[in-house]
């Protein structure tokens, strides 16, 4: 059985899969050196931060925030609608399931931050860096 905390990156993974099935999921990965034609999410596992502690009994309570990264398909023209169409699906899948099907007690996405991004093609694609936070508990902090 894998820790609570791997359990919340492969909930918020398969998140970003079901919410963008055209597009790259990956994990911990480097930006590609050519956007995908689908788009391209990063998630980063981010940082758990500082547990609140239940003593009795002993329950470690994370507030994690997941770092996403997500690129846009190319395409010149239409670049900020491209994003919105990754950007909708993955609000729309966490209003649906706060609960990664039952791995967490509450699941938001943060407000994007957008921008234009050049990668190695020779027109940018929209950007946008946002966090998913996942709250969940454990009896034990590396567990």
């Amino acid at each position: 059985m894998g820790s609570a905390r791997e359990a919340a990156a492969k909930g918020v993974k398969a998140l970003l899969e079901a919410a963008a099935p055209h597009a790259e999921v990956r994990r911990d990965q480097p930006w590609p050196k050519r956007p995908d034609p689908g788009g391209t999410i990063i998630l980063h596992d981010g940082d758990p931060g500082e547990p609140e502690v239940t003593l009795s009994p002993l329950l470690y309570t994370y507030t994690h925030e997941f770092e996403v990264e997500v690129l846009g398909p190319p395409g010149s023209t239409n670049r900020h609608e491209l994003l919105d169409q990754l950007l909708i699906p993955i609000g729309d899948r966490i209003e649906t399931d706060r609960s990664l099907g039952g791995v967490a007690e509450w699941v938001e996405a943060t407000a994007p931050m957008t921008d234009d991004v050049t990668l190695e093609s020779a027109e940018p694609v929209r950007g946008a860096q946002l966090s998913i936070v996942v709250v969940y508990s454990t009896s034990n902090p590396l567990t």
